[in-house]
């Protein structure tokens, strides 16, 4: 105690017990205004772009994410896929994507930025049905010369691992290429173009 009568040590206590209250206090006024500040589920919906993370993604592999309220196909094509690409192009009605479904920087053979990676919205361009990934080489019910690709069963739509559509079925273009940029190596942001585009 003091000469003045004071207790220095329960004011020390009270102190940092004050503290430590207004420290808490300041967290739960923080969060929810930080969080605010995040996109708002309604506003990626929207068209906020999406994070896929294809780090663990290997090749034959397909990762579906949301974006607009939409799947987007993530697919890591084989060396055998990107083989066989070109030998597709007399099966195709537009091989050489003229139709702009893609963005120009994915206008390219492999319809991709990086080769071995295909982004594409996996809705058929006929009446809004998802295909079905189908990689394996040539299934008896696709036929002995299909090389994989996406196979639309409501009416019978085929499209090759560039999503490009197959001439003489009922899809009139190509899957769409959504904007989208690589992050890092293993990120690729969905719905927004990148400084190299």
């Amino acid at each position: 105690m003091s000469a003045d009568g004071v207790d220095l040590k329960k004011r020390r206590i009270l102190t940092a017990a004050t503290s430590v209250v207004g420290a808490v206090g300041v967290g739960f006024v923080a969060v929810p205004f930080l969080k605010a500040w995040n996109p708002s589920e309604r506003a990626k919906a929207a068209g906020a772009p999406v994070e896929a993370d294809i780090s663990k993604l290997e090749p034959g592999q397909l990762l579906r994410v949301k974006w607009r309220g939409k799947p987007v196909w993530v697919v890591h094509r084989t060396e055998r896929n990107l083989r066989d690409l070109p030998t597709m192009d007399g099966r195709l009605a537009d091989p050489n994507s003229e139709t702009p479904q893609q963005p120009s920087y994915c206008k390219n053979p492999t319809r991709s930025i990086k080769s071995e990676y295909l982004v594409a919205v996996g809705i058929c361009t006929h009446l809004g049905c998802s295909p079905a990934y189908r990689p394996e080489i040539g299934p008896a019910d696709l036929g002995p010369d299909w090389l994989g690709g996406f196979f639309c069963a409501c009416h019978g739509s085929f499209f090759d691992l560039a999503g490009r559509v197959y001439r003489g079925v009922p899809a009139p273009t190509n899957l769409e290429v959504p904007p989208h940029h690589y992050l890092s190596e293993h990120v690729i942001l969905v719905g927004e173009d990148g400084e190299a585009a």
